[in-house]
């Protein structure tokens, strides 16, 4: 390297740096589920595995420490087959929830190339084409579920299904995939706040859903979570070019504004279901995995620019917010306390979707889905401390793009970028065959 090169490479190992709470929270999860082969209390193909590998996923490519590959990999090769079957996968069950463990199967695929992982995709991808849907074309969140789009359900299904048709060539999928979050809006939304409701039922005949509306009597912040992570998400594979981005972008921006005025301005955090002053409000509580959610979402929104940057106070004070409250060093373990377990609607017993209901699901602590939420969250505010700094600046490093992992950035003598770099090998060799 040249002695008058305006860039300083610096090799250091990141086990100098401090942890960060993101590899704190992921050691939690390989202790807890150290004999487990997916992440949970059963060996069944649940997305509550997928969300937590998909924090997972974010620590690999902040760290570049293999192991988090390797433990994505292991979670998943015990439900796919050689021959691409899924383990425990009901196509016809079509549950969109099913869906959500594709994105890691996607991974799987564009690291390895091993054709089980593309034949498990497609799997996953013939299920949306014949999936029940609503009659202008939203998918029902599950076939037991007739008629109904639940906030949840875009996070499950639109992510993968946005990502398989960039890698494949499907054009035609990304108006569909588009409508689906425009739909969603359009009949969840309330005009007053800008919240979405949990779910709306076309058919107007369940218990829980408003006769002239269809929709469920409250805003879940969960739910809520769900879609805002969904938006970021999906549109990291949708064409720039393509007319509908901008819708996607408008929705996000809609929807941050709304729960922004829902953050709560002391703590940082948001209740469990939002806006509610009915009877029994004194029950209502801050939820970790959703407030997790909204600063994911928000961070990676303004990083992304699909958010003005003065947004990212939002994420800055949940972020504090989460630390501060559901964040605990306990045991020997960084555990996340705060999540409800889980909050429906309808099935066996029936769930109304009243305030009542929602207060009366359980809050545990280290929830798969809290957890995951987290390791999103984390992954995404870690890196904040650099984007400043690196903003306009190019670096050009040789071999494989990532063969090489930025741990940190600052600014030197004279001006000098000094760039942080913890050598890895070859993705070729670090990733297990």
């Amino acid at each position: 390297m040249k002695k008058n090169s305006t860039i300083v490479l610096l090799l250091i190992s990141a086990a100098t740096m401090a942890q960060p709470l993101s590899q704190k929270m992921a050691a939690t999860v390989m202790n807890i589920w150290k004999d487990s082969i997916p992440v949970g209390s059963q060996n069944k193909w649940s997305y509550d595995m997928g969300v937590v590998l998909k924090g997972f996923e974010g620590a690999w490519m902040n760290s570049g420490d293999v192991h988090y590959f390797n433990a994505i990999q292991q979670k998943m090769d015990f439900f796919v087959q050689p021959d691409g079957s899924i383990k425990g996968y009901e196509l016809e069950e079509y549950n969109i929830d099913h869906v959500n463990n594709g994105k890691l199967v996607l991974l799987l695929y564009r690291v390895t190339g091993k054709e089980k992982y593309k034949k498990a995709a497609d799997h996953l991808r013939s299920q949306l084409k014949t999936h029940p849907r609503t009659n202008e074309g939203g998918f029902w969140h599950k076939k037991i579920y007739t008629n109904q789009m639940w906030l949840d359900g875009l996070y499950m299904g639109a992510p993968f299904y946005a990502e398989y048709a960039m890698l494949f060539h499907e054009d035609s999928a990304f108006n569909d995939i588009a409508n689906q979050f425009i739909w969603m809006e359009q009949h969840a939304r309330d005009t007053k706040t800008g919240l979405l409701y949990h779910a709306w039922d076309e058919s107007k005949q369940q218990q829980w859903a408003n006769k002239i509306t269809g929709t469920s009597p409250h805003f879940w912040a969960r739910a809520m979570g769900w879609y805002a992570d969904a938006l970021v998400d999906a549109l990291d594979y949708f064409p720039a070019q393509h007319p509908k981005r901008k819708e996607l972008i408008a929705i996000l921006n809609r929807l941050v504004n709304a729960i922004e005025k829902q953050q709560d301005p002391a703590t940082g955090l948001w209740y469990d279901v939002m806006n509610y002053a009915g009877p029994g409000k004194e029950k209502n509580y801050f939820e970790a995995s959703a407030s997790c959610q909204f600063v994911y979402a928000v961070a990676k929104g303004v990083r992304k620019g699909y958010l003005p940057a003065v947004k990212i106070t939002i994420a800055k004070k949940g972020y504090a917010g989460i630390i501060n409250k559901f964040i605990k060093e306990e045991n020997g373990q960084t555990n996340l306390h705060g999540t409800v377990k889980v909050s429906g609607l309808g099935g066996k017993p029936y769930r109304d979707g009243s305030f009542a209901y929602y207060m009366s699901e359980p809050v545990i602590v280290n929830d798969p889905k809290g957890i995951g939420a987290f390791l999103l969250a984390s992954t995404e505010m870690e890196k904040l401390s650099t984007q400043i700094i690196g903003k306009s600046k190019t670096v050009l490093l040789d071999r494989y793009f990532n063969t090489h992992w930025i741990t940190g950035i600052t600014l030197g003598k004279n001006g000098l970028i000094q760039v942080f770099i913890h050598w890895v090998p070859s993705l070729k060799d670090m990733v297990q065959n």
